[in-house]
């Protein structure tokens, strides 16, 4: 069965860490397909990715949530049935991961003390203003060899490695907190308690012309399903339905 996963969050820290693990994803897309075809949207995900940093203690919620998983692990390696190798693994990498972050001064920040990187984004910061009459030294930029641009790129990235390391790790860990079963709905309406949950994880058949909308907390969350409408933009489904879901 071809289907579509929809994600929904539950609490503003996974809200933030699923954000930036899709502006990190566009930027690595953007290098794949080449910087000079996409670097509005690189440079666009990467400031918006500065300034998530900036604004919230993502640093100090991955510390966090780091020192759980390291205790969940060394809990989890004591259970004969698991496998030891795997759980190691993952236990050097938490411990690695969160003793990094600690370091008293964060690598993302020698980002803003980047003067290329600054004139860019006081321009992107305005509707418009990327254009290459603009901004001179962003053409000036894309017309040096290929292999100059994408490893200027690569050495921003690697600023930030450690941040996308830590919400990797995290985030596998939280989607493998539940396995994916089957619901049935008579009116194209669920809900259930959000006690406990982080992560609403929905998955639809393809095939089928709806895609679902979440509201909800913590302590309680109800699942709509939606189907696209030329004239009014969507409308609520009525009819009986049937997705997969997982309460992380």
């Amino acid at each position: 069965m071809t289907a579509i996963l929809y994600e929904h969050p539950l609490n503003e820290r996974i809200r933030n860490y699923l954000k930036l693990e899709q502006l990190f994803t566009q930027v690595s897309d953007c290098l794949q397909c080449g910087i000079a075809i996409s670097h509005g949207t690189f440079f666009s995900s990467l400031f918006v990715i500065i300034d998530t940093l900036e604004r919230n203690d993502i640093r100090g919620d991955l510390i966090k949530d780091l020192e759980k998983l390291e205790q969940n692990l060394v809990i989890w390696s004591q259970i004969p049935a698991v496998d030891s190798t795997i759980i190691e693994e993952n236990l050097r990498s938490t411990i690695a991961l969160s003793s990094q972050l600690k370091k008293a001064s964060p690598h993302w920040l020698q980002l803003k003390d980047d003067k290329f990187l600054c004139g860019l984004k006081q321009r992107f910061a305005i509707q418009g203003g990327s254009s290459h009459f603009d901004l001179p030294q962003l053409q000036f930029w894309l017309n040096q060899a290929s292999k100059y641009t994408e490893q200027q790129c690569q050495q921003w990235l690697s600023s930030l490695a450690q941040i996308n390391q830590a919400l990797a790790l995290i985030l596998k860990f939280t989607r493998q907190r539940a396995e994916f079963t089957t619901i049935n709905t008579e009116s194209g309406f669920y809900q259930d308690s959000g006690e406990g949950l982080v992560l609403l994880r929905i998955r639809i058949n393809a095939k089928l012309a709806c895609y679902p909308t979440v509201s909800g907390n913590r302590f309680r969350y109800s699942i709509r399903f939606v189907l696209p409408c030329e004239e009014s933009g969507r409308k609520y489904a009525k009819q009986a339905m049937s997705f997969q879901l997982a309460q992380c």
